[in-house]
């Protein structure tokens, strides 16, 4: 680890691109409900899995909107984005054929284009309301 660096979280280097969400791989449990031990291929090739979202990009780029009739006005060259669903925190129930797995720092990670997640779940004030 680089002594001038004192980050505590190496996702914080992450420049997350687009639509994807970056994930941290949820433990699978080791056995079945009958008691049979699987193997570690096994569970990671299940068709569905789940992780933590550690980071997410900034979203679905969408071109500015043009304004032919107002020229004196300025033009924003800034790329503008339709926010992502998934926040930091949630759980996400994902499809393993559209993730890419990384490790970073002795770390799993795994990246997804948010379209590859089927489900959110998110655990917050509103939520625990009801």
């Amino acid at each position: 680890m680089n002594p001038l660096n004192m980050t505590t979280n190496p996702t914080e280097k992450f420049v997350v691109i687009g639509d994807r969400v970056v994930l941290r791989p949820k433990s699978t449990s080791e056995k079945t409900k009958t008691g049979l031990y699987l193997p570690p291929g096994v569970q990671e090739k299940e068709k569905i899995q789940s992780g933590y979202v550690v980071k997410v990009g900034p979203g679905y780029a969408v071109a500015p909107p043009q304004e032919p009739d107002e020229v004196w006005k300025e033009m924003n060259k800034l790329p503008q984005y339709i926010p992502l669903q998934a926040k930091v925190g949630d759980l996400a129930i994902y499809l393993q054929s559209s993730s890419h797995e990384i490790e970073y720092e002795d770390i799993k990670y795994v990246i997804a284009p948010q379209s590859a997640i089927l489900l959110i779940i998110r655990e917050d004030e509103l939520h625990q309301m009801y």
